[in-house]
This record gives C-alpha cells, sequence and structure tokens, in this order.
C-alpha cells in the first residue's frame, strides 16, 4: 500500500476527512464525560504531531517538545475550521512527499532526537504519522458516538 492510501485514502478505516465531517465548531468542542477529551482536542494533538512530522521530514529541526502535554494545543470552537483544513493540508503535503519512493527513503535530517525514532527514514516517519492519525481517529469516532454525533452526514462503514 502506498502513503496515500494510509493517510488519505485509507481502507482499514474512515478516511479522515470523513470522520470529521458534519462537525460543527460547537460539537466539536462538546467533551463526552469528564476527563475526556473532545474531537477538537484530539484533532488539535493530532494535527501538532502532524506538523511536527512534516517539518522534520522537509529538514527543518524543530524540536521534540519537553512535556506530553506541549503535544496537546488548546482549540475552541472558533478555530475548528481552520484546524480542519490545517489537518488536511497536513495530509496532502504528507501523501506528496511519500509519492517519490526515492526520496522518502532518504533519511530524516537532522535525525529526530528520541533514541526509538533516531534512524527513521522520511517513509517511516510518514508511516509513523499515519498509524498515529489512526489511533486517534478511532477515539474521535468513539468521541461522536458518546456525544450522539456518528455516523457522519455522508454515511459510515456497517461492519
Amino acid at each position: 500500500m502506498n502513503l496515500k492510501g494510509m493517510l488519505i485514502e485509507t481502507f482499514v478505516h474512515m478516511p479522515p476527512m470523513a470522520v470529521l465531517e458534519g462537525l460543527s465548531p460547537e460539537q466539536a468542542v462538546r467533551t463526552p464525560a469528564e476527563g475526556l477529551h473532545s474531537a477538537a482536542a484530539i484533532l488539535a494533538h493530532m494535527e501538532f504531531w502532524q506538523a511536527w512530522f512534516l517539518d522534520r521530514c522537509t529538514g527543518t529541526p524543530t524540536p521534540m517538545p519537553q512535556s506530553a502535554g506541549a503535544g496537546w494545543p488548546a482549540v475552541s470552537a472558533g478555530g475548528w475550521n481552520r484546524l480542519v483544513a490545517q489537518f488536511g493540508e497536513g495530509l496532502e503535503r504528507a501523501a506528496a512527499l511519500g509519492a517519490d519512493p526515492v526520496a522518502s527513503s532518504a533519511e530524516v535530517t537532522p535525525p529526530i532526537e528520541f533514541p526509538a525514532l533516531s534512524h527513521y527514514t522520511i517513509q517511516e516517519a510518514l508511516v509513523h504519522m499515519a498509524q498515529h492519525n489512526s489511533h486517534h481517529l478511532g477515539q474521535i469516532i468513539t468521541t461522536r458516538q458518546l456525544i450522539g454525533l456518528w455516523p457522519p452526514p455522508a454515511g459510515s462503514f456497517t461492519w
């Protein structure tokens, strides 16, 4: 499977932008229960790491955050539409970056400071990003189910 298939045109689960479809800004910031994240908070986290990985894959030495909390930026209802657009644009950038097998086989330079990721090629970093997105998209689906906003207007898989 190519990276575009992992990032945008997924076959294992719903495409990312379809998971986000139909959420108003006010709905996106609703939390289903105390201690749980809203769809907007989860997407802000996803977009934070997606942008970070894309920076690293394109040679921008954006430092690793010093704490896990730094990877969960605040988001308001007023920022939802911009956040969704940024996330979608990042998916397209990642797919374009991974489309060239020769370029994507190059190592991330400078190497990522985290030892488990320090040997990554651009393709491996993009796959990592796609897996991270996949994990959190499942959380957004569950969040939407808990607040009664699932399936999205275009429907969902039924199996």
